[in-house]
């Protein structure tokens, strides 16, 4: 029996008839909060590269991947097994250069091909169009929801239509560094707090005006084709 086949058991005796009262009483979504937690912990070890502490980080992660396809199966929805086989049969779907014919140079041009290909399914599926920005996580972080909107915007063509002084960001950039960088947002932060002010939401909401902005651009250019 394989690793993960005894921790499936585990978790499945700690479910079961005589298990743990605590494990008895979780849904997914009171499991949330956990898979939060340990998320967080595992990029603590990622940015450290405290690689022993890691796979222990890891092991937790993987308790949440398992419990909720417990969850799932003892509902009658699915299973461990089935979660595997999707996402095998994506990844395999989505390398085409990998698993068929062709091959690519670049890593944009693989991400590209992702796209496309994610397009292509959601059409079969009869799922409706995709919208100009793909949804992004609603939990994620104004600081990684300001990058995935940059970088969403830089692939539509639109960075030089959003307002954005493109000027500023390549001098910022041609003299950036991790250290530097580092600093920078944390005495930007520093300023924020001292003024009483909210850097999250205020990133939050300038990323989402980029957002409506583009959007609404869209829409006229639509109208008017």
């Amino acid at each position: 029996m394989s690793a993960i086949d005894e921790l499936r058991q585990t978790i499945a005796r700690l479910r079961g008839p005589g298990g743990c009262p605590w494990d008895q009483e979780q849904t997914h979504q009171t499991l949330t909060r956990c898979l939060i937690d340990e998320c967080s912990e595992l990029l603590d070890t990622i940015d450290r590269l405290d690689l022993p502490h890691m796979r222990e980080e890891l092991g937790d992660v993987l308790i949440q991947v398992i419990f909720h396809a417990q969850l799932a199966q003892e509902a009658g929805h699915f299973d461990l097994e089935e979660v595997a086989r999707e996402v095998n049969e994506k990844l395999i779907r989505r390398h085409p250069h990998v698993f068929g014919e062709g091959r690519l140079e670049t890593s944009e041009q693989v991400l590209t091909q992702w796209e496309v290909i994610k397009a292509g399914e959601k059409r079969a599926r009869g799922a409706a169009p995709e919208p100009l920005f793909k949804a992004l996580p609603p939990r994620l972080p104004a600081l990684m929801y300001a990058e995935a909107v940059w970088k969403q915007l830089g692939r539509k063509g639109l960075a030089a239509e959003s307002g954005v002084d493109l000027g500023q960001v390549a001098r910022i950039a041609a003299e950036l560094e991790p250290g530097a960088l580092g600093r920078m947002l944390f005495e930007i932060a520093a300023a924020a707090q001292s003024r009483g002010m909210d850097p999250e939401g205020c990133l939050r909401r300038h990323a989402d005006g980029l957002v409506s902005h583009a959007e609404q651009r869209a829409q006229k250019a639509a109208a008017t084709a």
